[in-house]
């Protein structure tokens, strides 16, 4: 059981990896080793809340298949050891990611000293550019 949060953890037998050849360095083994994972997780395996499942959909993008299955394809590393492990660890961070509710936006009003200080810095900048024009050079 791989652990997501208190309440939702994964079962390792739901995930699905298969070795497919991988692209980018490897020298001669790129052509002979499978070492790139695809990994799949069908999420109707797991009960998420309602919002944490639409931040899964957007979170996941075109990762996500209309079925519903996240599919991620591992190529960093060189081996399948390693690009298996990467491939679970993007998995359980994309799922993390989903349960974590946003904060929502508190509205706040700008300080008085805020708006000074900012309508002091037009006003400079205004006369800078306004000291550029009207002025010739007759020495």
């Amino acid at each position: 059981m791989l652990r997501i949060s208190r309440n939702l953890s994964i079962d390792e037998d739901d995930i699905e990896i298969s070795f497919v050849r991988a692209s980018g360095p490897g020298g001669q083994n790129v052509n002979k080793l499978s070492t790139a994972a695809q990994l799949r997780f069908d999420t109707s395996k797991i009960a998420l809340p309602e919002d944490a499942a639409l931040r899964l959909i957007n979170l996941a993008g075109q990762r996500m298949t209309k079925e519903g299955v996240i599919v991620i394809h591992a190529q960093r590393f060189r081996t399948q050891e390693r690009n298996k492990a990467d491939a679970i660890d993007r998995l359980l961070e994309l799922l993390r990611e989903a349960m974590v509710r946003p904060v929502p936006r508190r509205a706040t009003r700008p300080t008085l000293g805020s708006k000074k200080r900012r309508l002091e810095g037009k006003k400079r900048r205004g006369d800078v550019k306004a000291g550029r024009s009207g002025k010739s050079f007759d020495d």
